[in-house]
């Protein structure tokens, strides 16, 4: 297993395990891009930790069910099923808080991530955002 592999993985685990929003910046380099199928592309760290605590804060006990994962050279890919209850608001890409609905989701996903030096750089995340918001019955089915 090389290093994209193993920075992939703790990020991973500080997403879904852990809960660890310290252990998630440490994966990211201070410059690193996160592009979202709902913000667009978040540039540094403090701004993609960010999003990812408004994830939590909106699905606190999420869980990722891999389908696939691989490695080449610097990249780390996965693919799965990520999902939970939302249990807390969830913040639109315009900023506007939308109370929780206690529904629950569970939703495709694949995942891009280039490591340098211990870190990640660029990472690239994909989901169907109308399918989640459908699941949360935000939109129509």
């Amino acid at each position: 297993m090389g290093e994209a592999r193993t920075v992939m993985d703790r990020l991973n685990d500080s997403i879904t395990k852990d809960k660890d929003l310290k252990a998630l910046a440490e994966c990211y380099a201070e410059d690193a891009i996160l592009h979202t199928p709902d913000r667009g592309e978040i540039k540094g760290r403090a701004g993609l930790v960010e999003w990812w605590r408004q994830m939590f804060e909106a699905i606190p006990e999420n869980t990722y069910e891999p389908l696939f994962q691989h490695e080449a050279g610097d990249t780390a890919i996965d693919e799965g099923y990520w999902g939970g209850k939302n249990t807390g608001p969830l913040v639109t890409p315009t900023g506007e808080k939308l109370p929780a609905t206690d529904k629950t989701v569970r939703i495709r996903s694949c995942d891009a991530a280039k490591v340098e030096n211990g870190h990640i750089v660029d990472h690239r995340l994909y989901f169907d955002q109308l399918e989640f918001m459908t699941q949360l019955g935000l939109a129509p089915s």
